[in-house]
């Protein structure tokens, strides 16, 4: 005698199909059933309203708010409108080592370390000098460039 096929792995996959299409069926005919009752199968159009909101009824025509092309700007702030911000900072020397040619500055404004190396320098600085200078966007960060004692 040849052994049954079915596992009850097998068995267990057909009850799920067979429930899933019951409940389908039974919203199928829910669906039917409310359709008779109210004689409507739900909104045939969709309308937009003036707010964006969707509805079942026209929008009312008054309220409808007409723009100019020219005044829809689809862009980040224009450079003339955007202050003016100095590109000089001042700030103080943290470290500075001559011999290998390198340093960090201390920006006054926001406490940021700044990198510098002797190829950005104006004046020779030391340690704890008052600078002013400049940045400039480098491989790591933030430099430090145009590097002058005040």
């Amino acid at each position: 005698m040849a052994k049954s096929q079915q596992t009850f792995s097998k068995s267990e996959k057909e009850k799920k199909r067979l429930k899933k299409r019951l409940d389908k069926q039974k919203k199928m005919d829910a669906r039917k059933l409310e359709k008779e009752q109210n004689g409507t199968s739900g909104i045939q159009f969709a309308y937009v309203d003036h707010n964006g909101n969707l509805s079942d009824t026209p929008p009312d025509p008054d309220l409808k708010v007409e723009y100019e092309l020219e005044d829809i700007e689809i862009s980040v702030t224009k450079k003339e409108d955007l202050p003016e911000v100095d590109p000089v900072r001042k700030g103080k020397v943290n470290f500075f080592d001559s011999s290998k040619g390198f340093g960090f500055i201390i920006d006054n404004e926001n406490g940021e370390k700044y990198f510098t190396h002797v190829s950005g320098l104006i004046d020779t600085i030391t340690e704890n000098d008052k600078v002013s200078f400049e940045l400039e966007r480098g491989m790591r960060g933030m430099n430090a460039v145009k590097v002058k004692k005040i």
